[in-house]
Parts: structure tokens; sequence; C-alpha cells
């Protein structure tokens, strides 16, 4: 018997990305880049989100890192702007995505953009957890917060055009009919 444990990004079967939104830039220039740099702010953000949830703060893992890296150049070169097929890596995976414009946007405000979807969210089984009635709407927040996620890794690709920015995580949240 195979385990439900289907990320809701698949379910929906949409392969279309969001619409494109461009806007102000907070500072001049470029936002500073660095592995060193991505690690801390993605760390922060992660587990100052989990701490107000109430739930154990994760720990970076680099082979997750690595996979997000591989997927990240993918959509890079590609310039889609979509979720990896299942399975991902040798364990089970989730995944956040996120894009724009290239150099527009520090780390802090990238993690920043997923952890922001808490204003919709309420508690409840995956997927009726969204005040607006869509999963969407929350679904990067409520993996950032699963309780059962204990590890993830992020890097980031760029192109001409654009950054993107991939997560990964294991055990992988937003499982239906379960709790974040």
């Amino acid at each position: 018997m195979r385990v439900l444990a289907l990320s809701l990004m698949l379910l929906t079967g949409c392969s279309a990305g969001p619409e494109r939104v461009v806007e102000d830039r907070s500072f001049a220039g470029n936002a500073a880049r660095g592995d060193a740099l991505l690690r801390q702010a993605m760390i922060a953000g992660h587990n100052d989100a989990r701490h107000r949830a109430g739930v154990a703060p994760l720990a970076w893992n680099a082979a997750l890192a690595a996979d997000a890296l591989g997927y990240a150049r993918q959509l890079a070169r590609s310039g889609r702007f979509e979720h990896s097929k299942e399975p991902r890596g040798r364990t089970p995976q989730g995944e956040n995505l996120w894009t724009g414009t290239r150099g527009a946007y520090r780390y802090d405000e990238m993690v920043g953009h997923w952890v922001a979807e808490q204003r919709y969210y309420r508690r409840g089984p995956t997927p009726n957890f969204s005040t607006t009635g869509k999963w969407q709407d929350v679904g990067h927040y409520t993996q950032i917060i699963w309780g059962r996620t204990t590890e993830f890794g992020c890097a980031t690709a760029s192109n001409d055009r654009d950054d993107y920015l991939v997560c990964r995580y294991t055990p992988p949240g937003n499982v239906v009919g379960q709790l974040p």
C-alpha cells in the first residue's frame, strides 16, 4: 500500500507559473550573493517562522541543498517556473520555489515572501488550512512550519533575467489530511 504523501503542488497538475510581478527595489544596485549568505538567511527565515509557530527548528542538510541546486540550475537554463517531478532525491522531499528579477531581492526577502503567507493561514488539515479557501495561498508557509519536517537545504541559480530559489525539505510537508 502506497502511503499518501503527495505534495499539493503536484495535485493541481498546473505547470503555468504565477503572473510576473516586478516590485520596487528596497536598495540600490544588486543584492549581495553567496552561499554563506544564502544559508544564513534561509536558516534564520525558516527557523524564525517555525519558532513563532511553536515547532522545532530545522537543520541544514547539504545533500538537500545540492539537490536544490541541481533543480535551480535547470529552472534557470530553461526559464520555466514549475515544480520538479516526484520522487525527488533518495528520500521523499518537499519543495518550495521562488523566482524574481535577477539581483533585485535579498535572500531574506525571498524567504520572507513565503513566510508572509502566514496571514492567510488557519489551523486545519491539508488542504483546508487557508482563510482564502485556496491552499496555494499558504502552501509555502505550511511547508516551512510543517512539524514533521526536520531538515532542509536551499540553493539559487540565475539566468540573464531572473533568480531562482529552490528549497528542499525532508520529510516533506503538505501531506493531504494531516495538520501542519
